[in-house]
């Protein structure tokens, strides 16, 4: 073996050229695949780097963000998410669990500035987390302590433990913060550590890493009246806990399931009527929690999946060339095969020399193919989370770790072993008296059936990346393209933070108004309109509807709506048209009646189509159906970003001008409060200003400097952020796609380069007889394209079924769409007949005596 790797390593030296096409075409292949399962491994396979993390496990096996109020849970009544009341019932009768943490199921935006500092607040994510999550993790304090059960007690000091990265990136290190004051949102915190380097925490998300934690009990301070803390039906708490080794999981589930309805049974009082009918019908699962709570693989499972199997194809299309270059090599020396077969050298031994060669060839490529697949990982997470101005740290490193390092090695051993024994056992099968006699130059096409049939698999692969690329491509341009409901041109997207600032909410519709007027001061701004979350921002309120003067709806009904709090004009501002009655005005005051304006679902859901004008409803209890009086309603408007291939969902706006007073529960007037904070400010200026992000956070501070801005965006560039991961997953499909096919043309053109060498005798012959130049191009031709078509026959029933398979991640564009299939064809065929030119004008310039004097 070590002569046969000398030797091996002795003839590509002598063949510079084979060899760098053989190792950079296996460079990209493996690279490109060695890339997407770098994230696979991070995303979905790697555990949170924490002490044991088998031994953990999580209550609930749904991904749910962030808030889901009320005692029973989704139509199947899988309880995912829970309330401080109920996650203390499980720690106090569930002694199976060594430890049992919980944390917050969304995050907290901070507004941290340092005690005594008089700068503007820097905006932070914060994480409320119980006292004793650090320890059920087993991690120990970088710098200072961490938190424990005595600092999540109401009425304990405030604490807080910051992340590494945020220490290292935003404090330079500093050791004088441990133990230092912060203010956090207008109230004094106490750093007190720091946690490990490499630890982010039990959640992995593409948005929202904490920078802060904080304790669970702190939201009694943080959130004031609206606190969640002691709401029991306020579900907002992920819980993950340490199971004891001799614990049996399934029984340990069975238990907390009792748990949970004894739970549910103690407050049935309070329940709704609907929420009575269904609460023993609701449910958990346990389930491993060694990867804690897996967001980010929850939203990129499939989009992950799609990508290993396109990069998969591209790395068979490059092997098809390793397999093609090796078996055109091997029969070029069959002259030198056979004498050695004549001296005695056996079958095996051949293919072990050819063996070790395709093996060399391919580690050298896995090598290169590391340095592809760490530029190709970083592109993704550029893709996936920068582009359309995200800013968010995700912890996915592009470095690749041991396992995928030996993910590498494996695929380029497996890749030289299953790629290069076949063409070396074809090779090795030459009969030594026809080589002998000089068969290589014989005028029979028959022997290069091999290299033909990988040509044909490779059109075949190409084809369903093509098709699949295009059909993502055009998936995209539909998503980023329709009808939104409301202009999106000229547009720009606030985003404020004003519970940052110690506002009241008695203190908004003033603030808002100052707001107003200044940012109309700036040159080119057509309208403003403040609003609690607008169109494509990411969010709504929710809640149910109750329709004046009809029954309490069936528990399973679905009566939800969003909803959302807005300035007048705020239609105006953002271009959505009104269809019915009026928009709300200046007119609608807090000495006027209650107004709402709903949207086409919201008539087509509770009313059946019929002119809702002048009806009355309210919210999520039958008493209140009378709070609101319709008097418009807008076309509809996409708000949400996911769901976007189904309808829009029933939605209404009321006025920040106007408030309900009427409300006897607590919850409901504290909540009605505390949706005057208003979290976006959509700005119409058509023509697009320059310098428009420096002029509204110049006029913004002019009203208030310590109001926090989040962000200036124009729309498009929100629509983009929005579609992030679509757009990673067309772009990355096209790069492969078009890989593919360069791949694919280089085999067709190796293929007829050494059809037409092995040819050249009956080329000669032909011509001699009377073939002019065009009898030859068009055998040429004929040639090549026999073997696209039957590859294109192949592949495109593949490429349709392919189509169906990642139905999922298409919209507006069907699986078999023609035009995108024929797109592919043609754009594969002009590659064909790119490759074939060399060949053929090689073969048209054959001089018949030449060839034949050397025949």
């Amino acid at each position: 073996m070590l002569a046969d790797l000398r030797d091996a390593i002795r003839q590509l030296r002598k063949a510079p050229g084979f060899t760098a096409t053989v190792v950079i075409t296996l460079a990209l292949g493996i690279g490109a695949t060695t890339a997407i399962f770098t994230l696979v491994h991070q995303v979905m396979l790697k555990p949170l780097p924490v002490a044991k993390p088998d031994e953990l496990w999580r209550i609930g096996d749904k991904i749910r963000c962030c808030n889901w109020g009320g005692y029973t849970q989704s139509d199947d009544g899988d309880f995912s998410l829970f309330s401080w009341e109920a996650y203390k019932n499980f720690r106090a009768h569930t002694p199976e669990f060594a430890d049992l943490a919980a944390l917050q199921a969304g995050n907290s935006p901070l507004g941290v500035r340092r005690a005594g500092s008089q700068a503007q607040a820097d905006t932070y994510n914060g994480q409320e987390v119980s006292g004793n999550f650090f320890r059920t993790l087993g991690i120990q304090p970088w710098v200072g302590r961490l938190m424990t059960d005595a600092d999540d007690q109401l009425g304990a000091p405030l604490v807080a433990v910051m992340s590494y990265r945020t220490w290292q990136t935003k404090f330079a290190s500093d050791p004088s913060v441990v133990g230092a004051s912060f203010l956090i949102n207008g109230n004094a915190f106490t750093v007190i550590g720091v946690t490990p380097q490499g630890f982010y925490g039990a959640k992995l998300s593409g948005w929202g890493m904490p920078d802060f934690w904080l304790p669970i009990t702190s939201e009694q301070i943080l959130g004031g009246n609206v606190s969640r803390l002691k709401r029991a039906n306020g579900n907002y708490l992920d819980i993950l806990g340490r199971v004891r080794p001799s614990v049996n999981p399934q029984a340990l589930e069975a238990k907390l399931r009792v748990d949970l309805h004894d739970w549910l049974a103690s407050h049935v009082p309070d329940m709704e009527p609907g929420e009575k009918q269904l609460w023993q019908q609701q449910t958990l699962h346990l389930i491993p929690g060694g990867a804690g709570v897996a967001v980010m693989r929850d939203e990129y499972e499939s989009s992950l999946k799609l990508l290993l199997i396109a990069a998969g194809c591209v790395l068979l299309v490059a092997c098809g060339n390793l397999a093609n270059l090796m078996l055109a090599r091997g029969l070029r020396e069959r002259a030198q095969i056979s004498i050695r077969v004549a001296m005695g050298a056996s079958r095996i031994r051949l293919v072990r020399k050819a063996l070790v060669e395709s093996v060399l060839l391919a580690i050298v490529g896995g090598a290169l193919g590391i340095a592809v697949a760490y530029s190709g990982t970083r592109l993704i997470l550029y893709l996936a989370f920068e582009i359309g101005g995200g800013n968010n740290y995700v912890p996915v490193s592009p470095a690749p770790s041991w396992p995928v390092l030996l993910f590498t090695l494996g695929i380029s051993i497996l890749t030289g072993i299953l790629f290069g024994t076949a063409p070396a056992w074809i090779t090795s099968h030459a009969d030594p008296v026809e080589a002998l006699r000089g068969a290589s130059r014989s005028v029979g096409g028959g022997r290069s059936w091999a290299q033909k049939s990988l040509v044909i698999a490779q059109v075949g692969m190409s084809v369903v990346l093509l098709s699949a690329a295009a059909l993502l491509a055009e998936s995209l341009r539909n998503l980023e393209h329709q009808d939104f409901g409301f202009e999106t041109q000229g547009r720009y997207l606030v985003g404020i933070n004003p519970t940052l600032s110690n506002y009241k909410p008695e203190q908004m519709e003033l603030l808002f108004r100052k707001i107003d007027d200044s940012l109309k001061q700036i040159p080119g701004v057509r309208g403003v309109a403040p609003v609690l979350y607008a169109p494509m921002s990411g969010d709504s309120w929710n809640e149910g509807i109750r329709i004046q003067g009809r029954p309490e709806p069936n528990a399973k009904e679905d009566t939800s709506a969003g909803w959302a709090r807005v300035m007048p004009g705020f239609f105006d501002a953002i271009g959505a048209k009104i269809v019915l009655g009026r928009p709300i005005t200046e007119d609608d005051t807090a000495s006027t009646l209650n107004v709402a304006v709903v949207n086409e679902a919201f008539v087509k859901r509770f009313f059946k189509d019929k002119n809702p004008i002048g009806y009355h409803f309210g919210l999520d209890r039958l008493k209140c159906a009378s709070t609101y009086e319709i008097v418009g309603v807008v076309r509809d408007i996409r708000y949400m970003t996911w769901d976007y291939k189904e309808a829009v969902r029933p939605m209404f706006w009321v006025s920040e001008t106007q408030t309900v007073t009427s409300y006897d529960d607590p919850i409901f007037s504290d909540g009605e409060k505390y949706s005057h904070f208003l979290y976006n400010i959509v700005i119409g200026a058509p023509g697009d200003p320059t310098g428009m992000e420096q002029q509204v956070r110049k006029a913004i501070a002019s009203v208030d400097p310590t109001l926090v801005v989040n962000g200036v965006d124009s729309y498009s560039e929100v629509i983009s952020g929005d579609f992030q991961q679509q757009n990673m997953i067309a772009t990355l499909t096209t790069l492969f796609g078009a890989l593919g096919l360069t791949l694919a043309a280089v085999g067709l053109y190796g293929v007829m380069a050494y059809t037409v060498e092995q040819r050249t005798n009956e080329i000669g012959l032909r011509m001699a007889l009377g073939a002019d130049r065009g009898n030859v191009i068009r055998m040429v031709l004929r040639g090549a394209f026999l073997q696209v078509g039957i590859g294109l026959g192949l592949g495109i029933p593949l490429a349709v079924l392919a189509g169906k398979l990642m139905r999922d991640q298409l919209f507006g564009v069907q699986p078999w769409d023609p035009v995108m299939l024929a797109a592919a064809t043609v754009l594969l065929a002009l590659a064909a007949l790119v490759a074939t030119v060399v060949p053929v004008r090689r073969a048209a310039g054959v001089e018949p005596m030449v060839a034949l004097r050397n025949a």
